[in-house]
């Protein structure tokens, strides 16, 4: 015979292995006898008035019934809240990376080498901040793409420059 723990509902049938009402798992029902009752201890007696705790009243002399008991413990508190773990910063790195490519699609052209040294400092400081922490700084890939792509751009600024200086010298006066 196996019984449910919630309803307290028996069953007969042996292949039954949840109650039919609520879904619980039921046990085998043990044809002993019913566990023996158990008595919790008698409460204390109430103490004398002397001992129980009383206000210290200005019109109480000598401060005799300034016996206080301590005040019970809560049970339940609220969980603290969640520690909020800040996103790593990444963005030098990300500047790094617009800039040499901003260099390199029109920097040559309309801003100089500007955007490309720019790019290249950027994305080298940001490399450093994530060698000495990788944990708050993050984002080498976009560091080493601002870096490439400056340095590429600072180089074809070069080769365009060289080569305009030798076509003004071959072009003469």
């Amino acid at each position: 015979m196996k019984r449910c723990p919630t309803c307290n509902q028996t069953f007969v049938e042996e292949w039954l292995s949840f109650c039919t009402l609520d879904g619980t798992t039921l046990m085998e029902e043990a044809p002993s006898q019913p566990p023996p009752t158990v008595q919790a201890p008698a409460p204390p007696a109430a103490g004398a008035p002397n001992n129980q705790a009383t206000w210290n009243l200005p019109s109480d002399p000598g401060g005799a019934g300034a016996q206080i008991q301590s005040a019970p413990k809560p049970g339940w508190q609220p969980p603290p809240p969640p520690l909020y773990v800040q996103p790593p910063n990444k963005s030098l790195a990300v500047a790094s990376m617009v800039l040499g490519i901003i260099s390199l699609a029109v920097g040559w052209m309309c801003f100089g080498p500007i955007p490309a040294i720019a790019a290249i400092i950027l994305g080298s400081v940001s490399l450093s901040q994530i060698k000495k922490d990788p944990e708050r700084t993050t984002g080498r890939p976009f560091a080493l793409t601002g870096v490439i792509t400056g340095s590429l751009a600072l180089v074809l600024f070069a080769l365009v420059m060289v080569l305009y200086i030798f076509a003004a010298v071959a072009s003469g006066p």
